[in-house]
């Protein structure tokens, strides 16, 4: 069977299929936005923004863990392992919290200049794929404050999340722990994900919209985690030193890269149920309805002055 027979035959069967058709319509729209590519600059940036942020973050908790050593080992023990891939390089090399005001300073000017690539690169990425023309995007200076807001409120909640896991994790030990860690992580995932959807996304976007979104992106995003702790256990404890050292810089930038991808799939699934983008067609003929909808939505964009209107047509299939 041809490639073309089977997209027909995929078609005909998702036109049949609700569920299916929701889903093909998100994976289509998530390829004509080019979210793929989007997702590759996301975590780029985010390579280099995690460094200086992790730096922020275990100076942060020195100052705050200062002269407590039982808390000190429980964070270093229990919560730096939660960050996935990570985590264990971190457990395995940071053997106390200490605060350094030099440190901090240098973790917070490389997490503002890094942090805002990230943000900027996740923000037009919300924006192309709400179909937000140019023209109605934010100017200059909104763009950095709504990054430096995410940054804040990012920083703020990874803190308390990973703090938080960790202690839940140590303390109550078991099963019961696990369940406590899993639960905690998935409700800061969820806090987490609803403040960069909500202040990433245009305002004109309603918040209810924004909310299936978030659910699906933090359930994968808990996911990931799991399965990065595995390739840690699995690849890069048992690896060689020099083998081990590009397992962990191609299993971060692939984990990264997956978690920008779960990001934008989230962010279709939103934007398709919103504007009722489906049922899709995987071939061009014949184009349905909304097929034209998104297709005009996605001319429009490219409006970038008041004085320009995009207007869009189609010819009658012969």
């Amino acid at each position: 069977m041809s490639l073309t027979d089977r997209l027909q035959t995929l078609d005909r069967r998702q036109q049949r299929t609700p569920g299916l058709r929701f889903l093909a319509a998100v994976f289509k729209k998530f390829s004509d936005d080019g979210a793929s590519q989007l997702a590759a600059l996301i975590a780029y940036y985010g390579f280099f923004a995690l460094f200086p942020l992790l730096l922020v973050f275990v100076t942060v908790l020195g100052f705050v863990l200062q002269g407590n050593p039982s808390a000190q080992e429980s964070v270093l023990h229990s919560t730096l392992s939660e960050f996935p891939v990570i985590g264990t390089q971190l457990q395995n090399n940071v053997h106390s919290l200490k605060g350094s005001g030099l440190a901090l300073a240098i973790g917070i000017i490389g997490s503002l200049l890094a942090g805002l690539g990230i943000t900027g690169a996740t923000q037009s990425a919300f924006n192309q794929v709400w179909y937000i023309p140019h023209k109605r995007r934010p100017n200059f200076l909104t763009w950095r404050l709504r990054g430096l807001g995410l940054l804040t409120v990012l920083g703020l909640l990874s803190i308390l999340s990973t703090v938080v896991t960790g202690f839940a994790s140590s303390e109550t030990g078991g099963a019961v722990g696990v369940l406590g860690g899993v639960l905690v992580a998935l409700i800061f995932n969820l806090l987490l994900f609803f403040a960069a959807f909500r202040l990433l996304t245009s305002q004109e976007i309603h918040t209810a919209d924004l909310i299936p979104g978030v659910l699906v992106a933090a359930v994968l995003w808990q996911i990931l985690q799991y399965v990065g702790g595995i390739y840690v256990e699995h690849v890069i404890r048992h690896a060689k030193e020099t083998s081990g050292l590009f397992a962990f810089v191609l299993g971060l930038l692939a984990w990264l890269y997956l978690g920008a991808q779960v990001t934008l799939v989230a962010a279709e699934i939103n934007v398709v149920k919103a504007k009722k983008l489906w049922p899709r067609s995987f071939l061009s003929d014949p184009l349905l309805e909304a097929d034209r909808r998104a297709l005009t939505s996605a001319a429009e964009v490219q409006e970038r002055i008041d004085e320009q209107n995009v207007e869009v047509s189609f010819d009658e299939p012969t």
